[in-house]
């Protein structure tokens, strides 16, 4: 058999996994955002398009995640199934190392860097940005056809709105009335002759700008009574529309949601050490985790050959252990990136390195058939509880 042909057979042989696998993995990701978007849909009528569009945004977050830990899985899968029917004896037999074996998963795993990087570094803020701007879209709209003239509106958060008129085709109310509660020790009671909604989705504010009216507060905290009238030829409402669901409520973008640019810039402008530590983690982070199939490879072919000599779903179990254990290292890096520690570019490609060395050590020993003991733990460990099981069923 040609290598060319061997190549393509391993290629066929992970690629069929992985994809089952991503498929399956994004959808459950997907599956705990379904119950707060289908909230969307009952509650404010959201149309099915619109929450398609939803979707499509939050995919290349998960993308990120899916993508190396499905590889990990395809690779695992592949070689734990040509170790287990003796395909891999057969092609040592035939001379073909494992080093010549491996070749067209690391091209493999290039691709799948590449793609995680795009996704990562340039998809993903994007998408980002616009899902929390689709959102406020979804959120600012549907307050503002909530509001009908003579009808009593408590559909924003502390606060209560009256109009006696409605110009739907300037979107401009007349004769508004509004009960303010927000700061409870001062409620204040608002009222203008017209009034109008302003949206600025870059900032995520919603506004209601009055004009030509009079502010009342009666404040409850002085011993004395006292009343306060404020006349204003202008005034703005700051209505907070929330997050339908339910996420952080911050008015503005997100280090996540900056562009590479952006983030460049952030970095270089940054006034205070603690939000350029922030800038330059974010940076270093998007980097470094679009190389984590290529490193993540190096364990998981060992763990593939090795996974059926010690036992069925063993191999399974400690591929998604690794992979575990490879992004709580990535985030506890992270963590100490963000706070200045130590620097992000050698703190945060620090389990990168480590899984590296690791995993080239794990690949060469199975290379020269000297699996590392800890492979073949759960195989002893079953072969002895049947020893003692058996001994104590002669008795």
């Amino acid at each position: 058999m040609s290598p060319l042909r061997i190549h393509r057979y391993i290629l066929k042989e992970i690629s069929i996994p992985t994809i089952l696998s991503l498929i399956i993995f994004t959808f459950v990701l997907l599956m705990g955002r379904i119950p707060r978007i289908t909230e969307l849909v009952i509650s404010k009528g959201v149309p099915a398009a619109e929450i398609l569009q939803l979707f499509a945004y939050l995919m290349p977050t998960f993308l990120s995640i899916t993508v190396p830990l499905s590889f990990l899985l395809g690779i695992l899968l592949a070689f734990g199934r040509l170790s287990a029917e003796s395909e891999f004896i057969a092609l040592k037999a035939s001379g073909i190392s494992l080093y010549n074996l491996i070749k067209p998963v690391v091209a493999l795993a290039i691709l799948f860097v590449i793609v995680t990087g795009w996704i990562t570094v340039f998809v993903e803020p994007a998408s980002k940005s616009a899902f929390r701007g689709k959102l406020f879209q979804i959120a600012s709209s549907s307050l503002s056809i909530s509001v009908k003239p003579g009808v009593f509106t408590d559909e924003f958060d502390g606060i209560v709105l009256y109009t006696r008129g409605m110009n739907e085709r300037l979107g401009i109310m007349q004769d508004v009335f509004i009960s303010d509660e927000r700061s409870g020790t001062t409620p204040a009671t608002i009222t203008a002759k017209e009034g109008r909604f302003i949206s600025d989705p870059d900032q995520f504010r919603l506004t209601l700008r009055l004009q030509d009216g009079s502010i009342h507060r009666h404040p409850q905290n002085e011993k004395q009574a006292t009343y306060q009238i404020i006349s204003f030829a202008t005034y703005d409402v700051n209505i907070d529309v929330g997050n339908p669901l339910g996420d952080d409520n911050n008015r503005y973008r997100k280090r996540s949601e900056l562009s590479w640019g952006e983030l460049n810039h952030a970095i270089d402008n940054a006034t205070q050490d603690k939000n350029r530590y922030r800038f330059q983690a974010e940076k270093h982070e998007r980097v470094v985790i679009a190389f984590a199939p290529l490193v993540l490879i190096l364990v998981g072919i060992p763990l593939g050959l090795q996974s059926q000599r010690s036992g069925k779903g063993a191999g399974f179990a400690l591929a998604l252990v690794v992979f575990l254990i490879y992004y709580v290292l990535f985030s506890f890096a992270g963590t100490v990136a963000d706070k200045g520690i130590i620097p992000a570019w050698s703190i945060l490609w620090l389990p990168n390195l480590c899984f590296l060395l690791g995993g080239a050590y794990f690949l060469h020993r199975t290379a020269i058939e000297k699996p590392l003991q800890f492979f073949t733990l759960p195989q002893r460990l079953w072969n002895h509880w049947k020893k003692r099981s058996i001994g104590s069923g002669d008795q």
